[in-house]
């Protein structure tokens, strides 16, 4: 995919990597519509990047409000071409004493927000001539279990088993879909850990620059999941 003058929907894009994703499509010419809760992060995001970012207030758990934003936005002279779903949350405890709504709040962030952005948009991406792209930023979480954190990764383990199957499904319609499962990234996410950042975990921008790779494909040519790991995941003091 040429990205150059391309649309695209970022999802969480007020903080961690949705900020470099969104600033990765800018640089190659793509317009934004980065979508987040919080008015004011999206307000500074766009102050940072310029008018080629669209900041949209938008609650990805809110299949109504994505619905209606999407008709009004989109038409079949406007549609977008890729979708990143980005936006993620994760709660950490051993399993009883996992709040109620802190597991409700990942299921709905994680993996129903994702279906919801990518069910009212798979339609109109199938109208394009031209190949489109969905993202779907999942994290080895979905790939290995880990004690404290059954539900972030039922999320992830169901992001990854919902872009396999989507993979399968709308191949033949000119939309890729590709799930990536990044490993530790310094950004901050780790704060709800309560784990700090260090220099051997993964920087958001080299994060991006694979997103920016992966888009640039040739169009007949697929790769439909992509793990990515820091080499050394010590923090440096710990060596």
């Amino acid at each position: 995919m040429d990205i150059n003058a391309k649309t695209a929907i970022v999802t969480g894009a007020s903080s961690g990597i949705g900020i470099d994703f969104s600033q990765a499509l800018i640089n190659k010419g793509a317009t934004v519509y980065g979508l987040a809760r919080s008015t004011d992060k999206l307000k500074r995001v766009r102050q940072e990047l310029g008018k080629q970012f669209k900041p949209v207030t938008m609650d990805i758990t809110d299949h109504d409000a994505i619905e209606k934003w999407i008709n009004k936005t989109f038409s079949k002279d406007h549609q977008p071409d890729i979708l990143i779903n980005n936006a993620g949350l994760g709660r950490f405890a051993d399993v009883e004493k996992l709040p109620l709504d802190e597991w409700e709040a990942m299921i709905q962030t994680n993996l129903s927000g994702t279906f919801y952005m990518t069910r009212q948009l798979i339609p109109m991406m199938k109208e394009k001539e031209s190949v489109c792209h969905i993202i779907n930023i999942a994290s080895i979480a979905g790939k290995v279990g880990n004690p404290k954190m059954t539900g972030y990764n039922a999320s992830k383990f169901g992001v990854r088993g919902f872009s396999e199957a989507l993979f399968k499904e709308v191949r033949y319609d000119g939309i890729k879909v590709t799930c990536f499962y990044p490993g530790s990234i310094a950004t901050s996410f780790f704060g709800d850990k309560d784990t700090d950042t260090h220099d051997n975990m993964m920087q958001p921008e080299e994060v991006a620059q694979v997103l920016i790779n992966v888009l640039e494909t040739p169009d007949n040519f697929l790769i439909n999941d992509i793990t990515m790991r820091p080499l050394n995941p010590k923090a440096p003091e710990d060596q």
